[in-house]
């Protein structure tokens, strides 16, 4: 099964396909991982506009069974939160609208999926997410890190639902 993590942003969108399995061995692929970019000197909408047309081409190219997108959570912040916010639903639509699974996770929980500690840091996600992927290095930016992330959460949070509903 092919999962796409979205790790959503207006400036820098982080993208990670993962092949894992929701039986067996918890084995995780990481396949492709990197970052969306647009100009930060464009209008909202073009840069909107240009993240449509990219996610668009990564949805199309590889045809995930499941999608997983940042929840979108800030307590500080609201300028930064209403970008981030729009290019998060624009994932969620184009996911959606292709009959695709999607799914939304915290920071913190992707946190504790991958790492078994809610308040890890990026440095230990991403050195967590090269463990479990068995990569070399840990993958960079943070972003494409984050979206991996995301991906290998919704293999362990689906055979935990699984289980769970299996014995009750």
């Amino acid at each position: 099964m092919f999962v796409l993590g979205i790790d959503p942003g207006l400036t820098r969108c982080g993208f990670g396909l993962v092949e894992g399995s929701l039986e067996g061995a918890e084995s995780f692929r990481a396949l492709r991982a990197g970052v969306l970019e647009t100009n930060a000197s464009w209008e909202v909408e073009r840069r909107l506009g240009q993240l449509h047309v990219d996610l668009s081409s990564l949805l199309e190219e590889f045809r995930p069974q499941a999608v997983v997108v940042e929840r979108v959570f800030f307590q500080r912040n609201a300028k930064t939160a209403i970008p981030v916010a729009q290019a998060s639903g624009l994932a969620v639509g184009l996911a959606s609208a292709r009959g695709m699974t999607v799914r939304q996770f915290t920071a913190q929980q992707v946190k504790l999926a991958v790492t078994g500690y809610g308040a890890a840091s990026k440095t230990q996600v991403q050195g967590m997410v090269a463990q479990l992927c068995a990569l070399a290095t840990a993958p960079t930016p943070a972003d494409a890190a984050d979206a991996l992330g995301l991906a290998i959460t919704y293999f362990v949070t689906e055979r935990v639902e699984r289980r769970f509903a299996a014995a009750t």
